[in-house]
């Protein structure tokens, strides 16, 4: 194939490209669980891998991520937005747990306080 100025070279490859795959056993997995009797809660939690999410939700609410970074800032913030109307005595637990360990905790009986468990994590 000859080409001149103004042509447009497309390449089409014939296989697929290589995977490129990251040492399992490296990775550090981290969990952000939300327990309680709220019917509905605002979540943000943060992390440097995908920075800050908010979410409104029921319970309970989960959610994991892998990670090949030795520190990292981890904070998870629930506020209560609704409790069902038998709901006598309120309840919200927010935990990170890392690689199957309990690495914050916070818990409440309000049913209009906000809770956070944050802190810096190290292998």
């Amino acid at each position: 194939m000859t080409s001149a100025c103004g042509d447009t070279i497309v390449n089409i490859p014939n296989q697929p490209s290589n995977i490129t795959q990251t040492n399992q056993t490296n990775l550090s997995r981290i969990d952000f669980r939300v327990n309680g009797n709220a019917a509905q809660v605002k979540l943000r939690f943060s992390n440097p891998i995908d920075g800050l999410t908010q979410v409104v939700t029921t319970l309970p609410y989960f959610i994991s991520l892998d990670t090949d970074r030795s520190a990292i800032f981890l904070s998870l913030e629930v506020t209560p937005i609704l409790f069902t109307t038998g709901a006598n005595y309120p309840f919200l637990s927010a935990q990170i747990f890392v690689n199957g360990t309990l690495f914050r905790e916070a818990t409440s009986s309000d049913y209009n306080t906000t809770i956070t468990a944050s802190g810096n994590w190290r292998k």
